[in-house]
């Protein structure tokens, strides 16, 4: 595995432990020498994992939104930045770029992020199988995991696909579940 992308808030939020475990994410992704892809923010969780990645001796690559630049102040302090014209092009590149994802605590547009690249894994749009670890040590993922669980239980997620998304209680853990993922042969597909 090449390259992680990391989804996660543009804020810190109110739980300490969530800029730990961005900090332990950093750090084992530069010490296994994973390249970091991320929003390309300087603030919040994104600030925190990019610049622990960096002074760790890593790889940043960051993609943002030229659009965000009043309220995520781009990060020119890393490997490399990509300035594109929009959120679409912002995720397409991020999906293109990664070999799986992870995602921390964050807001909706991480929420978005992580149900979006679930989505393109699913119908096949990425050009291999890809999986999204959520990443807590606190349970902040917690409701979510059983909610998918429950839409499996409806009948409007396959078992197949429901096992897109995974979650982990450590950044080692994380990664083990992407690199497991490189090992299977396809997701199944919507029809």
């Amino acid at each position: 595995m090449k390259r992680v992308c990391v989804f996660c808030g543009s804020n810190d939020g109110n739980v300490p432990g969530h800029t730990d475990l961005a900090i332990e994410l950093g750090q084992l992704l530069a010490q296994r020498d994973i390249e970091l892809v991320y929003g390309g923010g300087e603030v919040g969780l994104m600030g925190t994992i990019a610049a622990t990645t960096m002074a760790a001796g890593g790889k940043v690559i960051g993609v943002i939104p030229q659009g965000l630049f009043s309220t995520e102040i781009p990060n020119e302090a890393i490997t490399e930045l990509h300035k594109v014209p929009d959120m679409h092009a912002r995720k397409s590149l991020m999906y293109a770029l990664s070999d799986g994802f992870i995602a921390l605590p964050g807001g909706l547009g991480t929420l978005e992020e992580v149900f979006e690249a679930a989505t393109w894994t699913q119908i096949k749009l990425h050009d291999r199988p890809k999986r999204v670890v959520l990443l807590d040590r606190d349970g902040f993922w917690d409701q979510m995991t059983n909610f998918l669980d429950s839409v499996v239980d409806a009948g409007f997620i396959r078992s197949g696909n429901r096992d897109i998304i995974h979650h982990a209680n450590t950044p080692s853990d994380a990664l083990q579940l992407l690199t497991e993922v490189n090992k299977v042969e396809g997701i199944t597909s919507l029809n």
